[in-house]
Protein backbone atom coordinates (compact mmCIF):
# COMPACT_ATOMS: atom_id res chain seq x y z
CA UNK A 1 0.00 0.00 0.00
CA UNK A 2 1.30 3.43 -0.95
CA UNK A 3 1.47 6.14 1.68
CA UNK A 4 -0.28 9.00 -0.14
CA UNK A 5 0.34 11.44 2.72
CA UNK A 6 4.13 11.11 2.49
CA UNK A 7 5.57 13.85 0.24
CA UNK A 8 8.49 11.54 -0.58
CA UNK A 9 6.08 9.43 -2.59
CA UNK A 10 4.45 12.32 -4.43
CA UNK A 11 5.24 12.99 -8.08
CA UNK A 12 7.65 15.85 -8.77
CA UNK A 13 4.88 18.07 -10.16
CA UNK A 14 3.07 17.97 -6.79
CA UNK A 15 5.81 19.94 -5.05
CA UNK A 16 7.50 21.82 -7.90
CA UNK A 17 8.60 25.41 -7.13
CA UNK A 18 6.48 28.35 -8.20
CA UNK A 19 7.71 29.53 -11.61
CA UNK A 20 6.39 32.86 -12.80
CA UNK A 21 6.86 33.90 -16.42
CA UNK A 22 5.98 36.96 -18.46
CA UNK A 23 2.39 37.19 -19.66
CA UNK A 24 1.75 35.14 -22.77
CA UNK A 25 -0.97 36.16 -25.21
CA UNK A 26 -1.34 32.48 -26.19
CA UNK A 27 -2.74 31.52 -22.76
CA UNK A 28 -6.27 32.51 -23.72
CA UNK A 29 -6.16 30.32 -26.84
CA UNK A 30 -4.64 27.44 -24.87
CA UNK A 31 -7.47 27.73 -22.34
CA UNK A 32 -10.09 27.62 -25.10
CA UNK A 33 -8.43 24.53 -26.60
CA UNK A 34 -8.39 22.81 -23.20
CA UNK A 35 -12.04 23.73 -22.63
CA UNK A 36 -12.99 22.33 -26.05
CA UNK A 37 -11.22 19.06 -25.21
CA UNK A 38 -12.88 18.88 -21.78
CA UNK A 39 -16.32 19.50 -23.30
CA UNK A 40 -15.67 16.68 -25.72
CA UNK A 41 -14.40 14.31 -23.03
CA UNK A 42 -17.15 15.09 -20.52
CA UNK A 43 -20.18 15.86 -22.71
CA UNK A 44 -21.87 12.53 -21.93
CA UNK A 45 -21.77 13.50 -18.22
CA UNK A 46 -23.60 16.76 -18.97
CA UNK A 47 -20.59 18.91 -18.02
CA UNK A 48 -20.56 21.85 -20.41
CA UNK A 49 -19.90 24.99 -18.34
CA UNK A 50 -16.24 25.98 -18.10
CA UNK A 51 -14.42 29.24 -17.35
CA UNK A 52 -10.78 30.29 -17.77
CA UNK A 53 -9.77 31.87 -14.48
CA UNK A 54 -6.70 32.63 -12.44
CA UNK A 55 -3.64 34.62 -13.43
CA UNK A 56 -3.38 33.30 -16.99
CA UNK A 57 -6.88 34.68 -17.68
CA UNK A 58 -5.76 38.26 -16.99
CA UNK A 59 -4.05 39.88 -20.00
CA UNK A 60 -0.65 41.36 -19.20
CA UNK A 61 -0.22 39.55 -15.88
CA UNK A 62 2.93 37.52 -15.33
CA UNK A 63 1.88 34.13 -13.99
CA UNK A 64 2.73 30.56 -13.33
CA UNK A 65 2.42 29.03 -16.82
CA UNK A 66 -0.48 26.86 -15.67
CA UNK A 67 -3.91 27.33 -17.20
CA UNK A 68 -6.61 27.38 -14.49
CA UNK A 69 -10.08 26.27 -15.51
CA UNK A 70 -13.32 25.89 -13.58
CA UNK A 71 -15.98 23.42 -14.56
CA UNK A 72 -19.44 22.89 -13.15
CA UNK A 73 -20.29 19.34 -12.09
CA UNK A 74 -23.67 18.27 -10.73
CA UNK A 75 -22.42 15.71 -8.21
CA UNK A 76 -19.24 14.49 -6.54
CA UNK A 77 -20.58 11.00 -7.23
CA UNK A 78 -19.48 11.43 -10.85
CA UNK A 79 -15.73 11.53 -10.03
CA UNK A 80 -15.24 7.86 -10.97
CA UNK A 81 -16.88 8.39 -14.36
CA UNK A 82 -14.95 11.62 -14.85
CA UNK A 83 -11.68 9.83 -14.02
CA UNK A 84 -12.43 7.21 -16.69
CA UNK A 85 -12.48 10.03 -19.24
CA UNK A 86 -9.77 12.35 -17.88
CA UNK A 87 -7.05 9.94 -16.72
CA UNK A 88 -6.24 8.65 -20.23
CA UNK A 89 -5.94 12.29 -21.41
CA UNK A 90 -3.17 13.01 -18.87
CA UNK A 91 -5.26 14.33 -15.98
CA UNK A 92 -4.44 13.44 -12.36
CA UNK A 93 -7.05 13.60 -9.61
CA UNK A 94 -6.02 15.18 -6.31
CA UNK A 95 -8.49 13.84 -3.74
CA UNK A 96 -10.06 16.34 -1.31
CA UNK A 97 -8.18 14.90 1.66
CA UNK A 98 -4.91 15.90 -0.06
CA UNK A 99 -6.23 19.06 -1.71
CA UNK A 100 -7.73 20.33 1.56
CA UNK A 101 -10.60 22.14 -0.19
CA UNK A 102 -13.92 20.39 0.23
CA UNK A 103 -15.78 22.83 -2.04
CA UNK A 104 -14.05 21.54 -5.18
CA UNK A 105 -12.64 18.47 -6.85
CA UNK A 106 -9.19 19.22 -8.21
CA UNK A 107 -7.49 17.80 -11.29
CA UNK A 108 -4.00 18.49 -12.63
CA UNK A 109 -2.98 17.90 -16.23
CA UNK A 110 0.72 17.21 -16.50
CA UNK A 111 2.77 17.83 -19.64
CA UNK A 112 6.51 17.17 -19.83
CA UNK A 113 6.58 16.36 -16.10
CA UNK A 114 5.13 19.72 -15.04
CA UNK A 115 1.70 21.06 -14.20
CA UNK A 116 0.14 22.47 -17.38
CA UNK A 117 -3.55 22.83 -16.54
CA UNK A 118 -5.60 22.84 -13.33
CA UNK A 119 -9.28 21.93 -13.40
CA UNK A 120 -11.37 23.03 -10.42
CA UNK A 121 -14.70 21.20 -10.55
CA UNK A 122 -17.44 22.82 -8.46
CA UNK A 123 -21.12 22.17 -7.92
CA UNK A 124 -23.81 24.65 -8.99
CA UNK A 125 -24.30 27.54 -6.57
CA UNK A 126 -20.76 27.36 -5.15
CA UNK A 127 -19.93 30.84 -3.85
CA UNK A 128 -16.29 30.55 -4.89
CA UNK A 129 -17.30 30.18 -8.55
CA UNK A 130 -18.81 33.67 -8.63
CA UNK A 131 -15.95 35.11 -6.58
CA UNK A 132 -13.36 33.75 -9.03
CA UNK A 133 -15.19 35.33 -11.97
CA UNK A 134 -15.61 38.62 -10.09
CA UNK A 135 -11.90 38.73 -9.16
CA UNK A 136 -10.84 37.96 -12.72
CA UNK A 137 -13.08 40.65 -14.14
CA UNK A 138 -11.93 43.30 -11.62
CA UNK A 139 -8.27 42.64 -12.44
CA UNK A 140 -9.00 42.76 -16.17
CA UNK A 141 -10.22 46.32 -15.64
CA UNK A 142 -7.63 47.50 -13.05
CA UNK A 143 -3.98 47.57 -14.23
CA UNK A 144 -2.91 48.95 -10.83
CA UNK A 145 -4.16 45.78 -9.13
CA UNK A 146 -2.53 43.60 -11.77
CA UNK A 147 0.85 45.09 -10.82
CA UNK A 148 0.27 44.58 -7.07
CA UNK A 149 -0.92 41.02 -7.64
CA UNK A 150 2.16 40.23 -9.73
CA UNK A 151 4.42 41.33 -6.89
CA UNK A 152 2.99 38.60 -4.63
CA UNK A 153 4.40 35.85 -6.81
CA UNK A 154 7.87 37.37 -6.73
CA UNK A 155 7.78 37.73 -2.94
CA UNK A 156 6.75 34.07 -2.47
CA UNK A 157 8.43 32.34 -5.40
CA UNK A 158 10.10 29.65 -3.30
CA UNK A 159 7.07 28.60 -1.25
CA UNK A 160 3.88 27.44 -3.00
CA UNK A 161 1.84 27.42 0.23
CA UNK A 162 2.91 30.96 1.23
CA UNK A 163 2.08 32.12 -2.29
CA UNK A 164 -1.39 30.58 -2.03
CA UNK A 165 -1.96 32.24 1.38
CA UNK A 166 -0.82 35.66 0.12
CA UNK A 167 -3.00 35.35 -2.97
CA UNK A 168 -6.02 34.45 -0.85
CA UNK A 169 -5.58 37.54 1.35
CA UNK A 170 -5.19 39.77 -1.72
CA UNK A 171 -8.27 38.29 -3.40
CA UNK A 172 -10.40 38.85 -0.30
CA UNK A 173 -9.34 42.52 -0.17
CA UNK A 174 -10.16 43.01 -3.87
CA UNK A 175 -13.56 41.33 -3.53
CA UNK A 176 -14.38 43.42 -0.46
CA UNK A 177 -13.45 46.62 -2.30
CA UNK A 178 -10.52 47.30 0.07
CA UNK A 179 -8.01 47.82 -2.76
Amino acid sequence: MTDHMNPGNWPAWATEPVEVVEANSAWSMQAQEEIAQLRDLLQHLNIHTFEHMGSTSIPGLSAKPIIDLMGEVQSWDDMGLIAERLNPAGWNYVPPELDGREYRRFWVRVKDGKRAVHLHLMRPGEERWERQIQFRDVLRSRPDLVKAYAELADENKDDRESYTTAKTEFIIKVLNGQL
